[in-house]
Formats: structure tokens, sequence, C-alpha cells
């Protein structure tokens, strides 16, 4: 990955906001790595699953991540129109 694609990977984490604590996705620990799969043309963003043992919680939790991660691929795709962005929830 060269050093330019690295800077706009870190652009794009800085400048999503989770917005319930209002902090960049680079702050929250919800992307784990990018991986840049040069031959294929595809970026793939690793991502935290969200655990717990209260239902509703878990519930609350995932729709305010799934409002970010939309938020983060919005953000990969127009900094990065010309690579396939793939989203896996490790």
């Amino acid at each position: 990955m060269t050093e330019t694609m690295i800077r706009k990977i870190d652009s794009v984490l800085d400048r999503v906001v989770e917005k319930e604590s209002n902090l960049p996705v680079s702050h929250l620990g919800l992307v784990e790595r990018v991986r840049y799969n040069e031959k294929q043309n595809k970026l793939y963003v690793f991502t935290k699953a969200i655990h717990s043992t209260h239902g509703c919680c878990t519930l609350l939790a995932l729709v305010q991540q799934s409002d970010t991660l939309n938020a983060l691929e919005e953000q990969f795709k127009q900094e990065f129109p010309e690579h396939w962005i793939q989203f896996i929830n490790v």
C-alpha cells in the first residue's frame, strides 16, 4: 500500500464520526484493519463485531454501528471511487 493510500484511509477513519459518542471511527476501535489487494483493486475493511449478553443492548448497538458503517462505506467510496470496498465483520 502506498503512503498516499494510507493517508487517505486514515483521513476517512478520522472524518467519519460516530453520532452517539461524537468520536471519529479512528478512536473507537471499530475498524480493526484495512487490507488492499492490488491485483483485484479491492479494499477490505475488517470491523469488530458487537457482543453483548443483553438482547436490547445488542440491538441498539447494532443499529448505531450500522449507521456508522454506512457512513464509513460512503466515505471510502468517495475517497476510492475506482476501488471495490468490502466490509468484513470479525
